[in-house]
């Protein structure tokens, strides 16, 4: 890390670099300045105090001189070495309900809107109550672990805030709010859940299928939305958001789906049920008036599975049990993956080399072991 005797001129001529830069002083121990790959400039004291490690920020450069840094730096270090505390907004540090509103607005437009507000929901329910009013430079591993163990009533909210937390401190870091190295969430060991899977049998499938044919007549696209879902393995929010500008060849071209653009082989009897839609609307299934996208769809399930029978099943499982069908069936991981849209950066080189044509033999084979489905 470079040391140099900080002045004015030397801070103005400091440029950025595409990873955060800090330049420490040589002269006034603890003091220095941070260079982010926009522009921006902040002075900071770092020190240890009470056996923790303290970072601060001293103050923007683009509003305080190098001098006025100076003066300021060696009244905070003083302060600490006499047990006095700082205040954050003397400190000018930065507080973490602002740094996370900031990370959200920037670096959430990496985020699918979807995921955008689930973790918009996670912040606020389970990390801003923890964490708000805190200068973010100050959240320590032993305050984030307090933090996780405050949630072990909730263990699969806590597991999945935690990656949240995770990117507001990188970007926290990256961006000059905290010190290089810090993200107190590093090594924070997730609860344990137990999963519970649910698979349909054949016979199950038969069940729905009578059922769904109960209800056809009266709501044809709430049916034609479960036997998709049944027959080809889709997630619901690529079956509710379903356009017939996708649906071509015999198969479907989905564009944005939770893991990137990618192919739905469709057989025979997934097309006859598409084929047997009107198309007087954009939307395959042009169903509103909901608070979600996917409301209507969970609601309809709900009434499907009490009257199969099916009370423990949920809307997921079905995706669950086209892949083990296909399995037993004798389809290779690979095959299933590519069939089920299967983001792992571990096997999307093989899914790369399988043939469109063993997919699409994959979809014919499965048809009949659904035949329950549709009639």
């Amino acid at each position: 890390m470079a040391a140099i005797r900080l002045t004015q001129r030397r801070v103005d001529t400091l440029r950025p670099r595409k990873t955060v830069r800090t330049v420490r002083d040589a002269e006034l121990k603890g003091y220095g300045v941070r260079i982010t790959p926009s522009g921006g400039k902040r002075y900071f004291i770092h020190s240890q105090h009470q056996g923790h490690r303290v970072w601060k920020i001293v103050g923007d450069a683009a509003v305080m001189t190098e001098a006025e840094a100076r003066t300021r730096a060696r009244s905070m270090l003083a302060a600490l070495r006499d047990d006095r505390y700082i205040e954050a907004d003397m400190s000018g540090d930065a507080l973490f309900e602002t740094v996370a509103e900031e990370v959200f607005t920037r670096y959430g437009r990496r985020w699918k809107p979807r995921t955008l507000a689930v973790n918009r929901r996670y912040l606020s329910n389970q990390i801003l109550p923890f964490f708000a009013g805190r200068p973010i430079a100050e959240i320590d591993r032993e305050e984030v672990q307090r933090w996780f163990r405050s949630l072990h009533a909730t263990p699969a909210a806590a597991n999945r805030s935690a990656p949240i937390l995770s990117v507001i401190m990188q970007r926290a870091e990256a961006w000059g709010y905290r010190p290089d190295g810090g993200n107190p969430c590093k090594g924070i060991r997730r609860y344990r859940q137990k999963r519970s899977e649910r698979f349909l049998s054949p016979e199950e499938y038969r069940r729905l299928g009578v059922v769904l044919d109960r209800h056809e007549a009266r709501q044809p696209f709430r049916v034609a939305a479960l036997r998709l879902l049944l027959l080809t393995g889709c997630r619901k929010s690529e079956i509710v958001t379903l356009e017939w500008r996708f649906y071509r060849d015999g198969r479907l071209y989905l564009a944005d789906s939770k893991t990137g653009p990618r192919t739905v082989w469709l057989c025979n009897a997934a097309r006859e049920v598409l084929d047997g839609l009107p198309r007087s609307s954009r939307f395959v299934f042009p169903i509103g008036g909901w608070t979600t996208p996917w409301s209507w769809l969970d609601a309809f399930w709900i009434q499907i599975r009490a009257e199969a029978g099916l009370e423990d099943v949920r809307l997921h499982d079905t995706r669950h049990s086209f892949a083990s069908m296909a399995l037993s069936s004798g389809e290779t991981i690979r095959t299933v993956g590519r069939l089920l849209g299967h983001d792992n950066a571990a096997t999307t080189l093989k899914y790369a080399h399988l043939s469109d044509a063993t997919v699409r033999e994959t979809v014919e084979a499965l048809a009949p072991l659904l035949s329950g489905a549709p009639s």
